[in-house]
């Protein structure tokens, strides 16, 4: 079994001073063109060494000691750029920590879009006993976010790989949302039964042409099924959608993360499908990131946030 820390146990031995040691891996970093250097350099370093960055800048002096042997380690597979969060197993999200594993998707801060998005529609009714319904839940990200802002809520995460399944699970459980937060194995909708109140979803929407046009920690280390949406990215949205208006409450609201081009083309779906006036949030950069529509039925609860292209909701 090939060793991943061997070529750098010689810049890293147990004697070099922690300080040295951050500077060593801030060099190392920024030399092979990763833009966190520093940053990645102080995460490994402490996790390495079992101490928090507080540590670090109190005893920047100290010896590696034993956590030199996993520091290599660490820097090996960065240099490789496998993502922190995947070295560490873990990410924050929503301000929550979330295991994660080859399993499932890592977990980003633009997702947090469609947990605003959400929120903003629901303002008035945090405290209600809300169903909740997380379709391609991965490590749960999403589900826990909604479930921790909304009190009352309950909700089913649902995703067709086991071992994500089981990934959410674990997370519901550390994060003390066992109870209200239950982990489905299935295809998207098709087996599940409402009405539910909310229904999100950030289903894989990479072209098949793109796959390989993404970064590396993207296309070498997050698992393909939760990327490939097919010959045009759309796929996953053909088969969800057509399926929501039975699962979906009076006055419920559906919400997508979607790629920077997929606004129009998952509005019109969701539009043919009935599900009200969509509108579409946009990212820090201005792309589109999600498209949201309220069930026609009871309109009058959302019809303003759903009625603009652009709502800036949040």
């Amino acid at each position: 079994m090939t060793d991943p820390g061997a070529g750098h146990r010689l810049l890293f031995p147990p004697d070099l001073p922690r300080s040295g040691a951050q500077r060593r891996l801030h060099d190392l970093f920024a030399a092979a063109r990763i833009e966190s250097a520093a940053l990645d350099a102080r995460l490994l370093l402490c996790a390495a060494l079992g101490i928090d960055h507080a540590a670090l800048v109190r005893d920047p002096g100290l010896p590696l000691g034993p956590g030199a042997e996993r520091l290599a380690g660490f820097v090996a597979r960065r240099l490789r750029h496998e993502p922190v969060s995947r070295i560490l197993g873990q990410r924050e999200f929503w301000g929550l920590p979330f295991k994660i594993s080859p399993a499932v998707l890592d977990p980003r801060a633009d997702t947090e879009i469609l947990v605003e998005a959400v929120l903003a529609a629901f303002a008035a009714r945090r405290r209600e006993p809300l169903r909740v319904l997380d379709l391609g839940t991965g490590s749960g990200a999403i589900l826990a976010a909604l479930l921790t802002e909304l009190p009352s809520a309950s909700g089913v995460g649902l995703d067709n790989s086991f071992a994500a399944c089981r990934i959410a699970r674990e997370n519901f459980e550390r994060l003390g949302l066992a109870g209200r937060g239950h982990v489905v194995q299935g295809s998207w909708a098709g087996a599940l039964r409402g009405p539910f109140d909310i229904i999100v979803s950030n289903p894989p929407y990479i072209s098949a042409e793109d796959l390989e046009l993404l970064a590396r920690d993207v296309r070498d280390y997050d698992p393909t099924a939760a990327l490939d949406g097919g010959h045009d990215g759309l796929e996953p949205y053909r088969l969800i959608i057509p399926s929501l208006p039975p699962l979906l409450a009076p006055g419920g609201f559906v919400a997508f993360e979607i790629g920077a081009t997929q606004g129009e083309p998952v509005s019109a779906l969701l539009w043919a499908a009935g599900l009200g006036a969509p509108g579409v949030k946009t990212d820090l950069a201005g792309h589109d990131r999600v498209v949201f529509a309220a069930n026609s039925k009871h309109p009058e609860d959302h019809s303003r946030e759903c009625g603009a292209r652009d709502s800036r909701i949040g």
